[in-house]
Formats: C-alpha cells, structure tokens, sequence
C-alpha cells in the first residue's frame, strides 16, 4: 500500500477516534450510574455497570488509538510500517471491542446491514441517552470499520511472511 493512502487512512481513523472520544467521554463525564437507574423504571444495576465499564474500555482503547497515531501523523517523516501496525492496532482493539464487547453487553445484529437500522442491540432494556450515544458513535465505527478492513487479515499475514 502506498504512503499516500495509508497516511490517508491513519488520518481518517485519528479524526474518527477523536471525535469518538469526545462523545463518550462526555457521556461518561456526565452520566452517572445513578442517572441511568433513574432514567429507566425496569433498571437492572448490575447490567448498568457492566455496560459503562464496555464503555469505558472502548474509550481508552480509542484514546489509545488517537495518541498512537498523532504521534506518527506529527512525526518529521511518514513511517508507513508503524502507521500500518497501528492501524492494525485499531481495528483489532478499538473496532473489534466496539462491535464485539468482551463482556456481551451489546452485540452487533448482523441483519441490520439490510433493515437500514442500527447494528448495535443491548442484552437488556437501558435509557435512551445511552441508546443515542451509541446511534451517534456507531456510524464513525461503521466508517472506519470499512476503511481499515484489509487491516482485519491482510496486515498480519504480511507480518508472518516477513518474518
């Protein structure tokens, strides 16, 4: 792959994650615990705070991905093999953790591809401010999702054979 088009891609999945970043953290910042419970009638406590740790992590994986490639898009000169592993990096932790929660306290419908709607369903019933949090990010996701696909498979095979 070229410079242009990996330099391209590292600053798309920047911009994304930033934005990404601001969303929750402002979300996190400003809902507690507490307003989640008393946002929803039929709260179930323990699924709340298993949700806002996914969240959590989600954002410090994306916080993650945003420094690394800041410090390359700063960089003097272009490294395209540090920008591909980190590329790789973020598909693999700040993608896949969105989509996919270590603990499945959402999942991604599959099916949604086809209805036009939100791919993201919650394991339970939660307030509608988390419900717009994740409409909000999980079009960026989406997006970069697609971009940084070759990255899913074809990043680690070159890095088997140059070995």
């Amino acid at each position: 792959m070229g410079n242009t088009l990996v330099e391209s891609q590292l600053t798309l999945a920047h911009e994304t994650l930033r934005d990404i970043c601001e969303k929750v953290s402002e979300f996190l910042n400003e809902n507690t615990l507490t307003d989640l419970l008393s946002e929803d009638n039929q709260s179930d406590k323990d699924y709340f705070k298993a949700v806002l740790s996914s969240l959590r992590r989600v954002l410090v994986f994306c916080e993650e991905g945003k420094e690394a490639s800041e410090v390359i898009l700063n960089g003097k000169t272009f490294r395209k093999a540090a920008a591909e592993k980190t590329l790789y990096w973020i598909y693999h932790h700040c993608i896949e953790e969105f989509f996919n929660p270590r603990i499945d306290n959402w999942y991604e419908d599959s099916r949604s591809a086809y209805t036009g709607k939100n791919a993201i369903k919650f394991s339970k019933a939660v307030p509608n401010s988390l419900r717009e949090l994740m409409k909000t990010i999980e079009g960026p996701f989406q997006t970069i999702r697609e971009e940084l696909e070759y990255y899913e498979t074809d990043f680690h095979t070159k890095m088997i054979h140059s070995k």
